[in-house]
């Protein structure tokens, strides 16, 4: 009897041992369990505080970057301003040049205006007293002169131009020699006929016709062509040919009409 008994309670110790086991194993996976939960706790803390570390040292460097943007963008205002500055002052003082002289342009036109018809007429009187070559053309280039002066479209600059090409036209002609073909009345048996001209200069006009039986020259004297004798044939043909450029230039032996009274011998 006392060999069950005792058998019992060793049954009994080693259940509730089993037991006690059995419930610490349990607390103690429950303990790990709650420090495993707690530490990845502690991690998305840790990584929700770092990304919103980062987002402020991205924002603050934002920040840095827009203020550098920002100041390197007020020092380029600053030097466009100067420069706007120094331009707009040098415009101020063309403007006030150009309102000076819009003051004068009245004086200036009543000064000019005077001038060129004066000017104008020194042409058509030099024409008139002049050798008669081209006559046609200087005539009607002086008669486009007077147009031009009496027209509104035309400004005072250009009118003022014209007649300084003119001027210079003229000018040109006594130091150049040309050929071209005009016709002439001689009268008498000869009558009108188209014959080559040479003009040298202002100082000779001569021409030739086309077979070389006729050659003659402008008299200054008599105010007529007249026909020159056969000996000056071949240097008027000859200074036809250097005119026309058809032979290089060589001396011309020409008879020359004396100096009129009044002028430079």
């Amino acid at each position: 009897m006392k060999r069950c008994i005792s058998s019992s309670r060793q049954t009994t110790t080693a259940f509730l041992a089993a037991v006690v086991v059995a419930v610490t194993g349990s607390v103690f996976a429950q303990s790990v369990d709650d420090v495993l939960r707690a530490d990845a706790r502690r991690l998305e803390l840790a990584q929700a505080s770092q990304e919103r570390i980062n987002d402020v040292v991205e924002g603050t460097r934002s920040l840095a970057d827009q203020y550098r943007s920002i100041n390197k963008e007020i020092d380029g205002l600053r030097v466009y301003n100067r420069l706007m500055t120094a331009q707009v002052q040098g415009q101020e003082a063309t403007l006030e040049q150009i309102a000076l002289s819009m003051d004068q342009v009245d004086v200036i036109n009543r000064q000019i205006f005077p001038l060129m018809e004066r000017m104008i007429d020194g042409i058509e009187q030099s024409i008139a007293l002049d050798v008669p070559f081209l006559l046609e053309e200087r005539n009607g280039r002086v008669a486009q002169l007077k147009e031009i002066m009496e027209r509104s479209d035309v400004s005072v600059a250009e009118k003022f131009r014209k007649v300084m090409e003119a001027y210079q036209i003229e000018m040109d002609f006594g130091s150049t020699a040309e050929w071209y073909t005009h016709a002439i009345d001689l009268g008498g048996d000869i009558g009108v006929r188209e014959y080559n001209m040479l003009r040298i200069g202002r100082i000779g006009l001569y021409f030739q016709s086309d077979d070389t039986s006729i050659t003659g020259m402008w008299d200054p004297e008599t105010k007529e062509f007249v026909v020159l004798d056969n000996e000056h044939r071949n240097e008027v043909r000859k200074g036809l040919r250097m005119a026309r450029q058809l032979i290089a230039p060589e001396l011309l032996l020409l008879p020359v009409p004396a100096a009129q009274a009044g002028e430079a011998s």
